[in-house]
């Protein structure tokens, strides 16, 4: 009986429990699902994370490789992100080029890695107008089920804390690049953004890290981004209905409070892996 109302009423299904504040999957509104964390996924990348947030599973893998900067910023480096939504995670993502959520996404990861001041791109710059570092930040979700953004700035998070870049001089004689990939140094990370999404039902009623389900019956999203000291990093809220002064600073308190439980969690993985060394 249940399944068939959920299926013919989706919507009225869901307000059924939200009446009583509290959703399908037994979590209540202001609760995120199990969040876990591993890094160094990939072998072959620099750095790399896999983190699962509920079902939903992101995995990024970081690639450095050497270029000349550009024109208009001779003294930096470069950090590009690129987030894939292949059909393998979702049936409502078809093959071919990327869509409009995926192109979305990736916008979204550059502007908080940019307005976060996450990493201070000089320091990729070997020498000036010479050399430096690009940093190709590979993001691609395995299993979608909602608040993809929220699993792409921690996965970015993570695999850059665990990234490490040869050293590199330039021979004075031959004015050619000498990499040493015996000694490695890790990226020099300055903030630890971290995002929250919301959902709003009925235009009223707010619900964090949604699932697909959840989201594909909201009246609007929203991700709010703050980093370690409580700063507004970014808010990212595409379209739907508005929200109320008082409504965004709740959202943006629980962003906080989340900043800290991720922080946590990836400080614990990170330390576990160097004690396994």
């Amino acid at each position: 009986m249940a399944a068939g109302f959920k299926t013919a009423e989706p919507l009225e299904y869901h307000r059924s429990f939200l009446k009583e504040n509290c959703r399908p999957d037994g979590r209540e509104l202001g609760e995120f699902r199990p969040t876990t964390l591993n890094i160094s996924s990939i072998a072959t990348a620099d750095g790399s994370a896999l983190v699962k947030i509920g079902n939903t599973t992101v995995i990024c893998g970081i690639k450095a490789e050497l270029t000349t900067p550009p024109n208009d910023a001779p003294n930096k480096g470069y950090i590009v992100p690129n987030v894939d939504l292949p059909p393998l995670c979702s049936s409502r993502f078809r093959p071919g080029p990327p869509g409009e959520q995926a192109q979305a996404a990736s916008q979204f990861i550059a502007d908080v890695i940019e307005s976060s001041h996450l990493i201070n791109t000089e320091e990729l710059c070997i020498e000036k107008a010479k050399l430096c570092w690009v940093l190709y930040c590979d993001i691609m979700c395995l299993d979608y089920d909602g608040n993809l953004l929220d699993a792409c700035v921690v996965v970015l998070l993570a695999a850059l804390k665990n990234a490490q870049l040869p050293q590199v001089t330039i021979n004075k004689e031959t004015d050619l690049a000498e990499v040493d990939i015996q000694k490695k140094r890790p990226l020099k990370i300055n903030r630890h953004p971290v995002g929250s999404s919301f959902a709003v039902f009925d235009d009223s009623i707010i619900i964090v890290d949604p699932t697909a389900e959840e989201e594909s019956l909201s009246t609007a999203l929203l991700t709010v981004v703050t980093d370690e000291d409580d700063r507004l990093c970014a808010i990212h809220k595409p379209g739907g209905t508005s929200l109320s002064g008082e409504k965004l600073q709740h959202c943006i308190n629980r962003a906080i409070t989340r900043n800290k439980e991720i922080s946590k969690l990836v400080d614990k993985v990170i330390k576990s892996m160097k004690t396994a060394k």
